[in-house]
């Protein structure tokens, strides 16, 4: 049986928690086989999930490697630090504790579940799974039903090639999802919007659950006027149009240096050009937005300000061109919510304060890009601004970099991973404080009288 029927889901985490108990998971060198499992697994699947991918996304063939089979390098980086993750670490005390020595074990939570989102279908379950077998815990995992073909590769891969007392997929919509999350697990791990974010951790308050919510949110790129405008509008745009829009830390919208602006819309027309032709529908590098319904979303969204590059849409196909939007609203409807697709607005300032306070005028988002050389500046919006990460002369890449925990801050998310901190976050970190028999200083114990001008002494 490839998918765990949600009537067996009770028996499976059961099956699990058995399984946990056995302390296999404990073992170190058992973690790393799974990891290389992992990798394996996905290297001898990969023309599948190329083709789920196309199936689901359009998503082209290099898209599909640099963000969703590219994952393996997460597992590498895993597998290379493993060993010392696990290691216990000396933690230091006081000299009033001169007697005494600390250390701090981590260990694996239990049973954990991971909600994927349909965006990055393969990726964003792929990844927190890593730090879940990194971390000693057996887990499962819910596909996104949205891209339905990338959730049945899913299922296949992980039903050949682990054991469902291990790691196990459950399939299907809302009533999976709530079947689940009437379940006690140890952790969840959810990624989506934040509507769907808010149900999960209130589900996870009944038997208080710790929960990662990867979220999302308006994530702002500001263009100073001090910067390679070749380079700028190149970056832009592969960030915002890569998967047609669909990914959560997607530049949402363009805080734009007024005198520059004119300059950077001939550019991003341009670089538009460039990389999709003069007619992206029917480029290869081009991918389609999920559903009918996100389509209709979005295409309400075109209606707010003046389209000045793209556009165009074709329902049939689910295509909506690269499209930049000036003179927009701060009150319309695309700057009301997290656009998710190939929809740029532009808003232009004439002070980096305008656009500082446009940004912490609303919800914290989970990335915040800024184009500018100018130190002092770069300065200024790290000490002005608050956002779950922020890279500066480029957009998305700080994703890929495995030493950077990735998470969002208020709305924009609950904890982070990747690398370490995925290890961490499927952790429990034990505090461990031990003393020697050599020495008992009586000063604590009763009878107290006369003692406490000591006391006052230590404690000062």
């Amino acid at each position: 049986m490839i998918t765990t029927e949600l009537s067996n889901v009770g028996n499976i985490i059961q099956n699990q928690r058995e399984f946990f108990k056995s302390g296999k998971t404990k073992d170190v060198t058992f973690r790393i086989e799974q990891l290389k499992n992992l990798k394996q697994a996905i290297i001898e699947h990969e023309e599948s999930i190329v083709e789920a991918l196309q199936a689901d996304l359009h998503k082209p063939e290099v898209e599909t490697y640099l963000t969703e089979i590219g994952v393996i390098k997460e597992i590498d980086y895993a597998i290379k630090h493993l060993k010392n993750w696990t290691k216990s670490k000396k933690a230091p005390v006081s000299f009033d504790f001169f007697s005494y020595s600390a250390r701090i074990y981590p260990e694996p939570l239990g049973v954990v579940l991971i909600i994927g989102p349909w965006n990055y279908p393969f990726q964003l379950i792929i990844s927190p799974l890593v730090g879940a077998i990194a971390a000693g815990n057996c887990a499962i995992i819910k596909p996104s039903e949205i891209a339905s073909h990338t959730s049945d590769v899913i299922a296949k891969i992980i039903a050949k090639h682990f054991d469902p007392a291990y790691i196990a997929v459950v399939e299907g919509g809302v009533e999976a999802s709530q079947k689940l999350l009437a379940e006690k697990f140890d952790h969840i791990f959810f990624t989506g919007g934040t509507a769907v974010g808010k149900i999960v951790m209130a589900a996870a308050a009944k038997y208080l659950t710790p929960v990662t919510l990867e979220l999302g949110g308006k994530s702002p790129c500001i263009v100073d006027t001090d910067i390679n405008l070749e380079h700028t509008v190149r970056r832009i745009i592969w960030g915002k149009f890569i998967n047609a829009g669909q990914t959560c830390i997607a530049p949402d919208y363009l805080l734009v240096n007024k005198t520059i602006k004119k300059d950077l819309i001939d550019g991003l027309e341009k670089c538009v050009k460039e990389f999709y032709g003069d007619n992206p529908a029917n480029s290869p590098d081009y991918a389609r937005i999920i559903s009918q319904k996100h389509f209709e979303r979005l295409v309400n969204f075109l209606k707010d300000g003046e389209v000045i590059i793209g556009g165009e849409t074709q329902p049939s196909e689910r295509y909506i061109a690269p499209t930049v939007v000036n003179n927009v609203s701060l009150e319309d409807s695309v700057m009301q919510e997290e656009i998710f697709g190939p929809i740029l607005p532009i808003i232009e300032y004439t002070d980096i304060a305008e656009a500082i306070a446009l940004i912490n005028s609303r919800p914290k988002p989970l990335a915040l890009y800024l184009f500018s050389q100018n130190k002092n500046l770069q300065n200024q919006v790290l000490q002005e601004t608050s956002s779950g990460g922020v890279c500066i002369n480029d957009t998305v890449m700080q994703v890929g970099v495995s030493s950077l925990p990735f998470g969002g801050v208020g709305d924009s998310g609950i904890g982070n991973y990747h690398g370490k901190a995925s290890f961490d976050t499927f952790s429990h970190n034990k505090s461990v404080l031990q003393n020697s028999f050599w020495l008992d200083l009586k000063w604590r114990y009763a009878p107290y009288q006369g003692k406490l001008p000591l006391i006052k002494k230590l404690l000062g």
